[in-house]
């Protein structure tokens, strides 16, 4: 379950702009698509094909113990509808947490004219995740970092542990990406194609159609 602890790049607690990092990643996700051509081992997203539909994705704040995020290649179905002009491959910003709590979790997805909706997490009663990885192609929102390795090796990550196959969460080698050891996002939203998770536990879960989304 150990892996190398190669730290390319270190920087302190203090706050990072989460949306001018999402842009960074997504710049940085197209420059090294050599790299990321085979899925990232160990990623428990990747265990499936996508669908190629987004969903959506807010929370009033995520807290989280033990981060991880770099780039990888998601796959649809061959000839799946949903693949446009991608060829049914997708590079997307992988965001892995060891340990989360989501406040006043809303997700939605459009199904052409309404919208099937997912609440849970008021009243101080958080949603809860362990190994939870989520890949997204958008992500928006104020975080801080606690012990932030920004540049470091995907493949050397060790922060989130893989609880359904063993080891860790990580990805290939060279491929841009960051760890650290604490993450808070308030006011998150993302645009999500997979999300999985090794538990995962919604108080006051509240499934629905309807006319507006998150």
């Amino acid at each position: 379950m150990s892996t190398t602890n190669n730290k390319s790049a270190a920087a302190g607690g203090g706050k990072v702009r989460w949306k001018r990092f999402g842009g960074m990643m997504a710049i940085t996700a197209a420059m090294t698509g050599g790299l990321i051509a085979l899925t990232a081992k160990g990623v428990l997203a990747a265990n499936f094909s996508i669908s190629g539909m987004a969903f959506t994705v807010t929370a009033t704040e995520l807290k989280g113990q033990g981060f991880e995020q770099f780039a990888t290649l998601d796959e649809m179905i061959p000839d799946s509808p949903n693949q446009g002009d991608t060829g049914g491959q997708m590079v997307v910003i992988v965001s892995a947490i060891d340990t989360a709590e989501l406040h006043n979790l809303c997700q939605s997805v459009s199904l052409g004219g309404m919208f099937l909706k997912i609440t849970a997490g008021a009243n101080n009663n958080p949603v809860r995740a362990q190994s939870l990885v989520v890949d997204s192609d958008l992500i928006s929102g104020d975080a801080s970092f606690n012990n932030i390795n920004v540049g470091q090796d995907a493949s050397t990550f060790d922060k989130v542990r893989d609880r359904t196959n063993g080891g860790t969460v990580k990805g290939n080698p060279g491929v841009f990406g960051q760890q650290a050891d604490t993450v808070n996002i308030k006011n998150l939203r993302q645009n999500n194609y997979a999300t999985t998770a090794s538990t995962f536990t919604l108080p006051g879960l509240k499934m629905s159609f309807s006319s507006t989304g998150c």
